[in-house]
């Protein structure tokens, strides 16, 4: 048997978002596989939700974009060695640079083995160049892949492409809420009983295609009286103001009273799985999409722009789906279509949980190379500390 791993994620905090929900979900797989779950972050709503899983979580403001955190350096040496950890796998640009200038720092024999993941366009340049500095660089589409190697031009051999995946047993066609979950849904949002539901579940702000989508809507709704969409996603701080705007937007199209913006959800999954149509209209790329993937797993048809992760998945799943990049009466002409007739969602056979996590296991293994094979040649009990 190839030895138990000392695994350490590093990103900013663990609040929401497809970043930190894959982290939670390598981190179950590590435990559940008998392996030492380590993540680092200045915290957040799901901190709870990870140590239930049998994870150790570590409060460092590795994310904090401040001089004063390159002062975190020595400490990470040092609990690197105290905790023995194998790998360090880091998922974000700035908790990057601290990690890498702390493990660049240390003799190569007492580092532990370094893995990055390219979760997204980042801007070009220095300090995105960063994420490609891991022994092992996972991409987690091939519009991904085909970014970092067009912008970094990134070994190949470094390179692994590990699609994001949901679990097909949680995201299956025909789920439905339970009934206690329908009562207390309907109580807080009673006008959208008899509705056929429109969901773009995305935080609120213009790069996710909200104007698009209250564009749409005053098309549908002309001819659709029993439609009602939801804008389901977190509106964050700096974002207040074109909240603001939005709403004056629906207002004006006299939309008031068949939109509805929930906020932050913690049930989105249930609340697609009602859904008639979900969206992914945002109008620069995806890198991979995970609510257009959830909801295409619960066989409920996405309409989404061609481009990203969002056109992989649905090239993969449902074709027709594919709408080119701000073809707002395109997507307002399929969705009345729809309406009328329903299309079939294939089956997800190639975006699973599993795969993944199975996947990220075996680049820990990969990357760590001659040192397993030394433990299981020699019954060493680990790396010297």
């Amino acid at each position: 048997m190839l030895r138990k791993l000392t695994v350490l994620q590093v990103l900013p905090a663990l609040q929401s978002g497809g970043v930190e929900r894959g982290t939670l979900e390598v981190a179950a797989h590590l435990v559940a596989q008998g392996h030492r779950s380590l993540v680092m972050s200045a915290g957040g709503r799901m901190v709870a939700e990870l140590e239930a899983a049998g994870s150790t979580h570590l409060a460092y403001p590795v994310g904090r974009k401040s001089l004063l955190t390159l002062l975190l350096i020595p400490k990470l040496r040092a609990l690197w060695r105290r905790e023995q950890v194998d790998i360090v796998h880091v998922r974000s640009r700035f908790p990057a640079w601290v990690v890498y200038l702390a493990w660049k720092g240390m003799p190569p024999d007492q580092r532990p083995r370094l893995v990055t993941t390219v979760h997204g366009y980042y801007r070009p340049g220095c300090y995105s160049r960063i994420m490609t500095y891991g022994e092992r660089v996972i991409v987690i589409s091939k519009t991904i892949q085909a970014y970092a190697q067009r912008e970094y031009q990134v070994d190949a051999q470094k390179l692994k492409l590990i699609y994001r995946g949901v679990d097909t047993h949680q995201y299956r066609p025909g789920y439905q809420p339970e009934e206690a979950w329908k009562q207390k849904w309907f109580a807080e949002y009673p006008h959208l009983r008899g509705k056929r539901l429109l969901v773009l579940p995305a935080r609120v702000s213009r790069w996710k295609g909200a104007e698009d989508f209250v564009d749409t809507l005053s098309i549908v709704c002309q001819q659709h009286k029993d439609v009602h969409a939801l804008l389901v996603g977190e509106i964050a701080e700096d974002k207040q103001a074109f909240a603001t705007c939005l709403q004056q937007k629906i207002h004006h199209a006299g939309l008031s009273e068949s939109i509805t913006l929930t906020g932050y959800r913690a049930d989105v999954k249930n609340i697609m799985a009602l859904a008639s149509i979900v969206y992914s209209l945002s109008t620069e790329p995806e890198a991979f999409g995970r609510t257009t993937l959830e909801a295409l797993s619960l066989g409920v048809p996405v309409i989404g722009y061609q481009h990203g992760g969002v056109a992989e998945q649905l090239a993969a799943l449902l074709p027709e789906g594919a709408v080119p990049v701000g073809h707002v009466a395109e997507v307002a002409m399929l969705t009345l279509s729809w309406l009328e007739q329903p299309p079939t969602v294939l089956p997800n056979s190639q975006f699973s949980l599993q795969v993944m996590q199975q996947k990220t296991l075996a680049v820990y293994y990969e990357v760590m190379g001659d040192e397993v094979m030394s433990h299981e040649m020699t019954g060493d009990q680990g790396r010297a500390a």
